[in-house]
């Protein structure tokens, strides 16, 4: 679950005595407490009007929960095995929020501290992105500017000891709790690199590390540039105006902002990013809620720092939530061009509540709107299963069926199920054979080898340029890929290698150029054989025509919406 376009705040639980034989077992009381704490709680949050109304169903709630409480207790007195009362607790909380909605979420404290601290935007730790391969810890990328990057780590090294102890089929959360940590503390890494015959001792201070929502940015045309938005974390706006200022230094004049497969974040930053392209005092997206500071109105300001450049957002099925309001304001305002795949239809605004256990709440509390009036939401019921596999396949995207909405200039809309883009584009998607190289990491290990073998340095090349343009993956390498897939007793057939070819050849140079420049350079080649993104250059003369249009202040002010 995520914490979407979140409205910070907290809630106080009260708390009703059990039968007397539950209060003896300190133990067994405390998930019962939360239970309660959760379920009353919700009540106090509402407000005190909201609370004198109630008065008869707070009581008839009260004795439900001596029932619940009952229960329990003969459940772990009676019943034919010894069970996990505090687990059959958080099954109940979690069974209590599949009857609101697909996205109120019960987390217990490690999952709603690692939400809150990716929307935060850092941690401290030793800065790389890693995987478990072949049961050894592998570094994918040294994160810029972290301690492992500026100590040398390179991609394919294996983390085999830390502080002297065996890395060997160490898990990811054992990973994260031994090189997560204050800052300024020491971990120290055995590391085994590709062409040396020792491992290599690194003494690593942990340090604050960015979580960056703005990992890519470059131009990918004469006068275009590209942003690549991965997250609406706290720092993502100005992030954001870092990558713009730069792109434009380098002759930008028209931008694409890939919002693919972004599921959301903070709706104040989505609002933020939407002011930099819509100038003046524009309604940018509307919450309606039952509780007080709910229902509130979002707008633009006078800051926009880029009102008139040409436009074009980027969507898919994974997109949601916060990339929901950027390109359902930059649609209904006619500020650009939305181009992919329907979105994901998430419309809901969530609330975290932190309990006393340091698990959390996220509570739905409003629906979104658009500038015109479209609800996002799409429709869902209690099968959560169908509810994400439509979102992600687009199964569910009929606009026949959903309500029709006009933009400032008079286009046509749809409300009720995502955004569907004005353009759509044609996806090339991955075959099955291409997936499985590409979770087993068959290119990035094969590159790792293959680079360190030939001794390839960035040097070799007079820029990243020179090296897109003259470095080829010939048949040679091809071939020699397939003998290391079977040194690696990785399945596939001559006819996955005919198929695969394509992809191959693309993957093994994306990870050669991460391997000799970083993570950017590895991202600049696949986005470089992306069709999609080939097809968005080609709209921007429609992209053109929308900037240079001025919609009317009020366009939305009298839509007979009711908000």
């Amino acid at each position: 679950m995520r914490a979407d376009a979140v409205i910070p705040g907290r809630t106080r639980g009260t708390t009703q005595s059990a039968e007397n034989r539950i209060m003896t077992n300190r133990r067994f009381i405390v998930p019962v407490l939360i239970a309660m704490a959760v379920v009353v709680g919700l009540g106090a949050a509402a407000g005190k009007a909201l609370v004198e109304d109630r008065n008869d169903d707070r009581q008839s709630v009260l004795a439900r929960l001596q029932t619940f409480s009952s229960v329990l207790s003969m459940v772990r007195d009676y019943y034919v095995e010894e069970v996990d009362s505090e687990g059959l607790v958080d099954a109940a909380i979690r069974g209590l929020l599949l009857e609101l909605d697909p996205h109120s979420a019960y987390l217990d404290e490690e999952r709603f501290a690692d939400i809150t601290e990716r929307h935060q935007g850092e941690y401290h730790g030793i800065g790389i992105h890693f995987d478990i391969l072949d049961g050894w810890l592998t570094v994918i990328s040294p994160i810029e500017g972290g301690p492992s990057y500026e100590l040398g780590l390179r991609p394919g090294d294996r983390i085999v000891a830390i502080d002297g102890v065996s890395a060997r089929n160490i898990t990811t959360t054992e990973v994260y709790e031994k090189l997560r940590g204050p800052k300024g503390t020491k971990v120290n890494v055995s590391v085994r690199r590709e062409g040396f015959e020792e491992d290599m001792e690194f003494e690593i201070i942990r340090d604050k590390i960015p979580i960056y929502s703005v990992p890519y940015s470059f131009m990918v045309a004469p006068g275009v540039g590209y942003v690549r938005l991965i997250r609406f974390s706290a720092s993502t706006s100005e992030e954001l105006e870092d990558a713009l200022t730069e792109l434009e230094a380098q002759g930008m004049e028209k931008l694409i902002l890939d919002l693919r497969d972004n599921s959301g974040g903070y709706l104040t930053q989505a609002v933020e990013v939407t002011d930099k392209f819509i100038s003046g005092k524009k309604l940018v997206v509307y919450t309606k809620g039952r509780i007080a500071n709910s229902s509130q109105e979002y707008y633009s300001t006078e800051e926009a720092t880029h009102p008139r450049i040409p436009l074009i957002v980027m969507i898919s099925h994974g997109s949601a939530s916060a990339s929901e309001i950027v390109s359902g304001a930059v649609q209904d305002w006619d500020r650009g061009l939305v181009a992919g795949e329907t979105s994901f239809g998430k419309g809901l605004v969530q609330r975290p509540f932190k309990m006393r256990d340091g698990s959390g709440l996220l509570l739905t509390v409003a629906r979104y709107y658009t500038p015109s009036g479209r609800l996002i939401q799409r429709e869902y019921d209690s099968d959560r299963r169908d509810y994400y596999t439509e979102g992600y396949t687009g199964t569910a995207d009929d606009d026949t069926t959903r309500p029709v909405f006009y933009t400032s200039m008079g286009r046509t809309v749809y409300g009720g199920g995502g955004i569907t883009p004005d353009a759509e584009l044609e996806y090339t998607r991955l075959e099955p054979s291409e997936q499985n190289l590409a979770r087993a990491r068959i290119p990035f290990e094969f590159a790792t080898m293959f680079a360190s073998r030939e001794g390839l340095t960035k040097e070799r090349w007079s820029s990243f340029d020179a090296f897109m343009e003259e470095f080829q993956v010939t048949q040679e390498i091809l071939d020699d890929c397939a003998a290391f897939m079977r040194e690696k007793e990785f399945e596939f057939t001559e006819e996955d290698l005919e198929t695969g070819e394509d992809y191959l050849k693309m993957a093994v140079k994306a990870e050669i150029a991460g391997h000799l420049w970083s993570t950017v350079e590895r991202y600049r080649v696949f986005i470089s054989g992306d069709d999609a993104v080939r097809q968005v250059v080609g709209l921007f003369p429609e992209a053109e025509l929308l900037a240079g249009q001025i919609p009317p202040e009020d366009a939305f002010d009298k839509t007979g919406t009711d908000r």
